[in-house]
């Protein structure tokens, strides 16, 4: 299969890299692992930050100003600008295109508060806004004449002379490795924070399995130790409870009903609160019996359905039990304005790092990065795809993927890779999760690397090759394993507190270190980290060979 432009993802980023690269004559496709209804945009409920009218410069600097303090001395000026005075015209293109934002009687946008923000600046549609944008452009696209193609797990890229020719890909429905020729690619499936399963916000497959191809590309990855964990999930299940709530005025009490930390402070700095709180034996509650049941019905119509559905709790009536949860994560591939060290490979969403969110990302600017930078990286793919041709591809590396998938499908399965995958999951959130230390990163790192040897023989217990689940699972984790060592390598490397990475062993922020962390995998499997100047650069074979 042939293509212009193929893009990698099919949330709000995604969506928007592919309706900016299309144009009346060229062929764009969307590739998504799954169900393209099911990208971590659609989940994102709270809201999209913009100063709504483009000629009010102070708020605006307000905006930038609030992005740059959140990001803790790590966001780029530069793309952060953009970003921000970007929004108005943002929202107006949105708004075109068909969401329909809550606004007043005289048909203004609302905006409610989020934490860190010293102005209302979040435009929403109930606590459903990313589903609402998502949709919206899913039709666009549609519309476009855009290919969806859905259930495709990407495996690998391949490219000519540093320059991009295509993609190498599963097609679930029958596990054949195939190859997408593309004169452009943009990367654009999400984040990683899906590693820390039972643990996380994110769906099952949302994992960072891009940014486990950008690593095996050549490509260095940039603060991987940044990883934000949302104050507020259920309890029991992990599932999201949105910013929204407390943006109406929920409250967080212990359960002597005390409240303990201001509720409209960064998330970092709450999901501590409350970590600290359950760890003394206490249990933490979301408080929202003060506010009108119809303001609830109407404001967070979701959160209040899903209270009674996962936990049975009225919300207009009883205490909410949560836990903070692993929701976004600040790292990714680096980048230039979404391009790349590969000619013709852009990138952009939350698998991007673009000097946006830095060390800890302000509530709001999530899905307005996505949209901003996905419409940027279509427009920049679109051009670079023009007047060029097509490149050969490397059989060698096709071959080398179906290799793989044919020795999963081989020998019995004498392994448990869903109960490998938890036990990963649930170590990455109890050794390097909310707060970290070198003995604990160290121990995380060793059982990591023990998980990694295990996952090299994991076999499918189903031998069909019609939908087989168990083989992507399995290709999951070998990614999930790879990106998990690379984080665990950034946090130990990382020898302060700095947003969302707290070390109690390191708990003040270092002027010196106020630079960015890259990570580049080598040949045998060897980690190699930095920071960004170069001035510190180590090998230590303990702790970064690989398998």
């Amino acid at each position: 299969m042939i293509y212009d432009v193929i893009v990698v993802g099919g949330g709000a980023a995604g969506l928007m890299a592919a309706l900016a690269a299309k144009d009346g004559m060229n062929r764009v496709a969307v590739i998504t692992k799954s169900n393209i209804l099911k990208s971590n945009s659609a989940v994102a409920s709270g809201g999209i930050n913009a100063v709504l009218d483009e000629n009010n410069k102070e708020s605006i600097e307000k905006h930038i100003d609030d992005t740059l303090k959140s990001a803790k001395g790590l966001a780029d000026r530069k793309t952060v600008n953009y970003m921000c005075r970007e929004a108005p015209r943002i929202i107006k293109k949105l708004t075109d295109y068909g969401v329909k934002f809550d606004s007043d009687e005289n048909g203004n946008i609302l905006q409610r508060n989020f934490g860190g923000s010293s102005e209302n600046r979040t435009c929403f549609v109930g606590d459903n806004t990313g589903s609402a944008i998502t949709q919206t452009l899913i039709k666009r696209a549609k519309l476009s004449g855009i290919e969806l193609l859905q259930n495709v797990f990407v495996m690998d890229i391949v490219k000519t002379k540093n320059r991009i020719s295509g993609i190498i890909a599963l097609k679930r429905v029958d596990s054949s490795v195939i190859v997408y020729l593309a004169k452009a690619v943009i990367f654009a499936a999400g984040g990683y924070a899906g590693i820390y399963r039972g643990f996380s916000t994110n769906a099952q497959d949302t994992n960072g399995d891009i940014l486990a191809v950008a690593l095996r590309s050549g490509l260095m990855l940039e603060d991987l130790e940044f990883v934000q964990f949302h104050p507020t999930g259920f309890a029991k299940s992990g599932a999201l409870i949105s910013e929204a709530a407390r943006a109406e005025g929920a409250l967080l009490v212990n359960g002597s009903g005390e409240s303990f930390i201001n509720e409209l402070d960064t998330r970092d700095v709450i999901s501590r609160a409350i970590f600290n709180e359950i760890q003394k034996g206490e249990k933490v509650y979301i408080d929202m019996r003060h506010i009108d049941k119809e303001r609830l019905l109407s404001r967070v119509p979701s959160l209040y359905k899903n209270a009674f559905n996962l936990a049975g709790v009225d919300i207009s009536s009883e205490l909410l039990e949560i836990r903070p949860v692993a929701h976004y994560s600040m790292g990714g591939i680096k980048s230039d304005f979404t391009t790349t060290d590969i000619k013709g490979l852009f990138v952009c969403g939350e698998c991007a790092a673009l000097g946006i969110h830095g060390a800890n990302r302000l509530g709001g600017n999530s899905l307005l990065e996505a949209v901003v930078f996905g419409e940027l990286a279509g427009k920049k793919a679109k051009e670079f795809s023009q007047n060029r041709s097509f490149l050969p591809i490397d059989y060698d590396k096709v071959i080398k993927n179906i290799n793989l998938v044919q020795r999963i499908f081989e020998w019995d399965a004498t392994k448990n890779f869903n109960a490998i995958r938890i036990s990963a999951g649930k170590t990455m959130y109890l050794k390097a999760g909310i707060i970290r230390d070198k003995e604990k990163l160290e121990e995380a790192l060793d059982y990591i690397k023990y998980l990694r040897l295990e996952s090299a023989s994991l076999h499918c217990m189903d031998k069909s090759r019609e939908n087989n689940v168990e083989l992507v699972a399995i290709l999951e984790l070998r990614n999930i394993l790879q990106l998990s060592e690379a984080v665990i390598l950034s946090a130990l490397f990382r020898e302060e507190s700095r947003g969302a990475h707290f070390r109690s062993d390191f708990a003040d922020m270092d002027a010196q270190k106020e630079r960015h962390v890259l990570v580049k995998q080598l040949e045998g499997r060897f980690f190699k980290l930095q920071y960004e100047d170069g001035r510190l650069i180590r090998f230590l074979s303990r702790f970064f060979q690989g398998v």
